[in-house]
């Protein structure tokens, strides 16, 4: 069999991921017709500060101990969610890709645990353009992992995240963020499909826009069988703070105000129509649901 330069690549991701846990969908609902899982890309390693920095440390320090978080870095999971359903493959962002760190980067690998290749997905929807969710969209060689997928994003996230203006804009730390989104977007430019707020982009999925944590942030209503699931991405990005004080910002939020009035906005709809949710780092596969305790809410893992 002829090694393609995807292969090449496919076969080296799988040789970094040789020892990572089998069982790669990691949690799934049925919706009618529609089979939506989560599969893992691997996980993080963030600084806390990058998630905790400007919280106050004694208001914080309770929360922390009600989740118990250990000291140290956050190692926060990356759940890929993948929708199936007659003649679909959808993946709601592409992952980390190769070279963002070395604990990423599996989604290829894990797609192949489950029979899927590259050429079967047939649409990559964005929640945003982070490098774990973007910087995926691209092989080792710069090509397309996905070449047979339509790509879609939110207009306003990709208008900010295109211009060049954006680079110089966002300041030092997150620069190289803004250039590896715009080579990303440079290749997707020509075939990309771009929607807005409420638009239904696919039959049974609506996007809502949930800004803050990047300028045109967007999560995904799946609806089928007479339920629906709110695919997060990052708009509910832990299941500690941001559940128990949706409304303190959160360092890891580009905006961090928007952010949390998105935040505050997305749980309570999310226990006024009692819907599944699945968290793109929340622990367990990322599925569940809000439920309100106290003055705020709590993370209840499962399906």
């Amino acid at each position: 069999m002829a090694l393609t330069r995807r292969k090449f690549g496919l076969a080296a991701a799988a040789g970094l991921a040789a020892a990572a846990a089998p069982g790669w969908a990691t949690a799934g609902i049925d919706l009618g017709g529609k089979r939506v899982e989560t599969v893992s890309d691997g996980s993080l390693t963030l600084p806390r500060e990058f998630v905790f920095g400007g919280l106050d440390p004694q208001a914080l320090q309770p929360v922390l101990q009600q989740h118990g978080l250990a000291p140290g870095p956050l190692q926060p999971e990356i759940n890929v969610t993948l929708l199936r359903e007659a003649g679909k493959v959808v993946l709601f962002d592409a992952g980390s890709g190769p070279g963002f760190q070395d604990s990423a980067g599996r989604l290829p690998v894990a797609l192949d645990a489950l029979g899927i290749a590259p050429e079967d997905v047939t649409h990559v929807v964005f929640t945003h353009c982070h490098p774990d969710h973007l910087w995926g969209v691209l092989d080792d060689f710069d090509d397309l992992l996905f070449p047979e997928a339509v790509h879609l994003m939110g207009q306003g996230e990709w208008d900010y995240w295109f211009d060049p203006d954006t680079a110089a804009r966002i300041g030092n730390g997150r620069a190289s963020m803004a250039a590896g989104a715009r080579r990303r977007l440079e290749v997707l430019a020509d075939s990309v499909q771009l929607f807005s707020d409420g638009t239904e982009i696919l039959p049974g999925v609506a996007a809502h826009a949930t800004p803050g944590h990047s300028p045109g942030h967007m999560s995904f209503e799946i609806r089928g069988g007479g339920s629906s699931v709110m695919v997060l991405g990052d708009a509910i990005g832990n299941h500690h703070v941001s559940f128990a004080e949706p409304a303190w910002p959160v360092g890891s939020d580009q905006d961090p105000q928007a952010a949390a009035a998105a935040r505050v906005r997305l749980l309570d709809q999310l226990v006024a129509e009692q819907m599944q949710l699945v968290g793109y780092h929340l622990p367990g596969g990322g599925f569940g649901r809000a439920e309100r305790a106290g003055s705020g809410y709590r993370f209840v893992p499962g399906l």
